[in-house]
Protein backbone atom coordinates (compact mmCIF):
# COMPACT_ATOMS: atom_id res chain seq x y z
CA UNK A 1 0.00 0.00 0.00
CA UNK A 2 1.60 3.35 -0.91
CA UNK A 3 2.33 5.76 1.86
CA UNK A 4 0.20 8.51 2.66
CA UNK A 5 1.07 12.40 1.42
CA UNK A 6 0.33 15.17 3.56
CA UNK A 7 0.73 18.42 1.41
CA UNK A 8 1.89 21.04 3.58
CA UNK A 9 3.79 24.97 2.91
CA UNK A 10 6.02 27.15 4.97
CA UNK A 11 7.55 25.39 8.56
CA UNK A 12 8.14 28.93 9.75
CA UNK A 13 4.78 30.36 8.64
CA UNK A 14 2.48 28.05 8.15
CA UNK A 15 -0.17 27.45 11.74
CA UNK A 16 -2.22 25.10 9.76
CA UNK A 17 0.60 23.07 8.07
CA UNK A 18 2.28 22.61 11.67
CA UNK A 19 -1.25 21.61 13.15
CA UNK A 20 -1.91 18.85 10.02
CA UNK A 21 1.71 17.43 10.50
CA UNK A 22 1.49 16.83 14.50
CA UNK A 23 -1.34 15.17 13.93
CA UNK A 24 -0.36 12.73 11.71
CA UNK A 25 3.14 11.80 13.69
CA UNK A 26 0.95 12.49 16.47
CA UNK A 27 -1.42 9.45 14.82
CA UNK A 28 1.55 7.32 13.95
CA UNK A 29 0.56 7.70 10.16
CA UNK A 30 3.76 6.72 7.86
CA UNK A 31 3.62 9.68 5.10
CA UNK A 32 5.79 11.90 3.07
CA UNK A 33 5.56 15.50 3.24
CA UNK A 34 5.05 17.39 0.06
CA UNK A 35 5.64 21.02 -0.43
CA UNK A 36 3.70 23.66 -2.19
CA UNK A 37 5.33 26.63 -3.87
CA UNK A 38 5.09 29.23 -1.61
CA UNK A 39 3.76 31.62 -4.30
CA UNK A 40 0.76 29.32 -4.71
CA UNK A 41 -2.47 31.30 -4.50
CA UNK A 42 -3.95 28.86 -1.83
CA UNK A 43 -0.73 29.13 0.16
CA UNK A 44 -0.71 32.82 0.16
CA UNK A 45 -4.12 32.47 1.52
CA UNK A 46 -3.43 30.38 4.10
CA UNK A 47 -0.55 32.79 5.35
CA UNK A 48 -2.21 35.78 4.95
CA UNK A 49 -4.80 34.20 7.39
CA UNK A 50 -7.55 34.35 5.63
CA UNK A 51 -8.97 31.21 5.97
CA UNK A 52 -8.16 27.23 7.96
CA UNK A 53 -9.97 25.96 5.42
CA UNK A 54 -7.86 25.89 2.22
CA UNK A 55 -6.29 22.99 0.92
CA UNK A 56 -3.24 23.06 2.87
CA UNK A 57 -2.73 21.34 4.81
CA UNK A 58 -4.09 18.09 2.85
CA UNK A 59 -3.65 14.55 3.82
CA UNK A 60 -3.90 11.80 0.91
CA UNK A 61 -4.28 8.44 1.89
CA UNK A 62 -4.84 5.74 -0.27
CA UNK A 63 -8.63 6.32 -1.75
CA UNK A 64 -9.18 9.29 0.96
CA UNK A 65 -8.29 12.98 0.78
CA UNK A 66 -9.01 15.39 3.50
CA UNK A 67 -7.96 19.03 3.65
CA UNK A 68 -9.41 20.64 6.49
CA UNK A 69 -7.48 20.21 9.69
CA UNK A 70 -10.16 19.40 11.78
CA UNK A 71 -11.61 16.86 9.26
CA UNK A 72 -7.95 15.45 9.09
CA UNK A 73 -8.10 14.95 13.08
CA UNK A 74 -10.80 13.21 13.05
CA UNK A 75 -10.06 11.15 10.25
CA UNK A 76 -6.61 10.44 11.98
CA UNK A 77 -8.47 9.26 14.96
CA UNK A 78 -11.09 6.93 13.34
CA UNK A 79 -7.78 5.43 11.61
CA UNK A 80 -5.79 5.10 14.55
CA UNK A 81 -8.44 4.77 18.21
CA UNK A 82 -5.15 3.83 19.59
CA UNK A 83 -3.12 7.11 19.37
CA UNK A 84 -5.18 9.10 21.70
CA UNK A 85 -5.73 11.98 19.69
CA UNK A 86 -9.02 12.41 21.39
CA UNK A 87 -9.57 11.29 25.31
CA UNK A 88 -11.23 7.95 26.15
CA UNK A 89 -13.35 10.09 28.36
CA UNK A 90 -16.66 11.22 26.54
CA UNK A 91 -17.08 14.67 28.84
CA UNK A 92 -13.20 15.12 27.89
CA UNK A 93 -13.50 14.57 24.72
CA UNK A 94 -16.80 16.54 24.10
CA UNK A 95 -14.78 18.97 25.55
CA UNK A 96 -11.27 18.56 23.47
CA UNK A 97 -13.69 18.88 20.48
CA UNK A 98 -15.23 21.91 22.03
CA UNK A 99 -11.95 24.34 22.24
CA UNK A 100 -10.43 22.25 19.02
CA UNK A 101 -13.16 23.85 17.11
CA UNK A 102 -13.04 27.16 18.68
CA UNK A 103 -9.28 27.50 17.43
CA UNK A 104 -10.39 26.17 14.35
CA UNK A 105 -13.18 28.74 13.78
CA UNK A 106 -12.23 31.78 15.55
CA UNK A 107 -9.68 34.37 16.83
CA UNK A 108 -8.77 36.50 13.39
CA UNK A 109 -7.89 39.45 15.27
CA UNK A 110 -4.82 37.03 17.45
CA UNK A 111 -4.05 35.60 13.68
CA UNK A 112 -3.55 38.73 12.10
CA UNK A 113 -2.11 40.28 15.42
CA UNK A 114 0.35 38.34 15.80
CA UNK A 115 1.00 35.58 12.86
CA UNK A 116 3.19 32.76 13.31
CA UNK A 117 7.26 33.23 12.78
CA UNK A 118 9.44 30.91 14.48
CA UNK A 119 12.72 32.94 13.88
CA UNK A 120 11.39 35.85 14.49
CA UNK A 121 11.54 36.70 18.40
CA UNK A 122 10.46 40.50 19.75
CA UNK A 123 11.65 41.64 23.28
CA UNK A 124 8.26 43.54 23.38
CA UNK A 125 5.57 44.10 21.28
CA UNK A 126 2.26 46.45 21.20
CA UNK A 127 -0.66 43.80 20.69
CA UNK A 128 -3.83 46.12 19.07
CA UNK A 129 -6.98 46.65 21.17
CA UNK A 130 -8.72 44.19 18.64
CA UNK A 131 -6.69 40.98 19.61
CA UNK A 132 -6.28 41.38 22.97
CA UNK A 133 -9.61 39.47 24.14
CA UNK A 134 -8.38 36.99 21.78
CA UNK A 135 -5.12 36.70 23.93
CA UNK A 136 -7.20 36.91 27.10
CA UNK A 137 -9.87 34.15 26.12
CA UNK A 138 -6.91 31.37 24.77
CA UNK A 139 -4.99 31.78 28.02
CA UNK A 140 -8.85 30.89 29.88
CA UNK A 141 -9.46 27.84 28.52
CA UNK A 142 -6.09 26.65 28.58
CA UNK A 143 -6.13 27.64 32.61
CA UNK A 144 -9.55 26.22 32.48
CA UNK A 145 -7.92 22.67 31.18
CA UNK A 146 -4.96 22.61 32.92
CA UNK A 147 -6.85 22.86 36.05
CA UNK A 148 -9.48 20.52 35.53
CA UNK A 149 -7.46 17.88 34.42
CA UNK A 150 -3.49 18.43 35.66
CA UNK A 151 -1.56 18.99 33.08
CA UNK A 152 1.15 19.06 31.68
CA UNK A 153 -0.78 18.63 28.47
CA UNK A 154 -4.00 20.56 27.97
CA UNK A 155 -6.15 17.08 28.95
CA UNK A 156 -3.64 15.45 30.61
CA UNK A 157 -0.49 13.93 30.65
CA UNK A 158 -0.63 13.09 26.55
CA UNK A 159 -0.97 15.69 23.82
CA UNK A 160 -4.65 15.62 22.29
CA UNK A 161 -6.02 17.66 19.06
CA UNK A 162 -6.46 20.48 21.27
CA UNK A 163 -2.51 20.66 21.88
CA UNK A 164 -1.95 20.47 18.07
CA UNK A 165 -4.77 23.16 17.32
CA UNK A 166 -2.94 25.15 20.16
CA UNK A 167 0.70 24.47 19.47
CA UNK A 168 1.18 27.48 17.30
CA UNK A 169 -0.42 30.09 19.67
CA UNK A 170 2.47 29.09 21.37
CA UNK A 171 4.77 30.08 19.20
CA UNK A 172 3.02 33.26 18.53
CA UNK A 173 3.13 34.00 22.33
CA UNK A 174 6.93 33.70 22.55
CA UNK A 175 7.72 35.46 19.41
CA UNK A 176 6.08 38.45 20.25
CA UNK A 177 6.63 38.24 24.24
CA UNK A 178 2.55 38.03 25.13
CA UNK A 179 3.25 37.69 28.93
CA UNK A 180 1.72 34.46 30.56
CA UNK A 181 0.14 33.44 34.33
CA UNK A 182 1.97 31.11 36.13
CA UNK A 183 -0.01 27.98 35.39
CA UNK A 184 0.47 29.04 31.57
CA UNK A 185 4.01 29.11 31.37
CA UNK A 186 5.25 25.26 32.16
CA UNK A 187 2.21 24.59 29.32
CA UNK A 188 3.89 26.11 26.59
CA UNK A 189 7.49 24.98 28.01
CA UNK A 190 5.58 22.08 27.42
CA UNK A 191 4.81 22.70 24.09
CA UNK A 192 8.56 23.76 22.96
CA UNK A 193 10.11 20.50 24.95
CA UNK A 194 7.21 18.31 22.81
CA UNK A 195 9.67 15.97 20.53
CA UNK A 196 7.26 16.60 17.77
CA UNK A 197 7.46 20.49 18.01
CA UNK A 198 11.64 20.06 18.23
CA UNK A 199 11.43 18.58 14.95
CA UNK A 200 9.16 21.01 13.33
CA UNK A 201 11.02 23.86 14.38
CA UNK A 202 14.33 22.72 13.26
CA UNK A 203 12.90 21.97 10.10
CA UNK A 204 11.60 25.96 10.03
CA UNK A 205 14.81 27.08 11.21
CA UNK A 206 16.61 26.35 8.25
CA UNK A 207 14.01 27.15 5.63
CA UNK A 208 15.30 29.27 2.99
CA UNK A 209 14.10 32.63 3.45
CA UNK A 210 11.94 33.23 0.69
CA UNK A 211 8.92 34.69 1.97
CA UNK A 212 8.77 38.11 1.80
CA UNK A 213 7.33 39.13 5.62
CA UNK A 214 4.00 39.42 5.36
CA UNK A 215 2.24 42.58 5.93
CA UNK A 216 -1.45 42.14 7.48
CA UNK A 217 -3.20 45.29 7.36
CA UNK A 218 -5.64 45.66 10.55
Amino acid sequence: MAKATLTISSKNYSSWSLRGWLLCRMAGLDFDEELVAHDDQEVRQELLLLSPSVRVPRLSDGRVTVWDTLAIAEYLAEIAPDAGLLPKDQAMRAHCRAVSGEMHSGFYNLRSALPMNLKARHQSFKIFSGARPDVERIKTIWAECLEAYGGPYLFGAKPTVADAMYAPVCTRFRTYAVALEPILTPYCDTIFHWPLMQEWTQGALVEPDEIVELEVEF
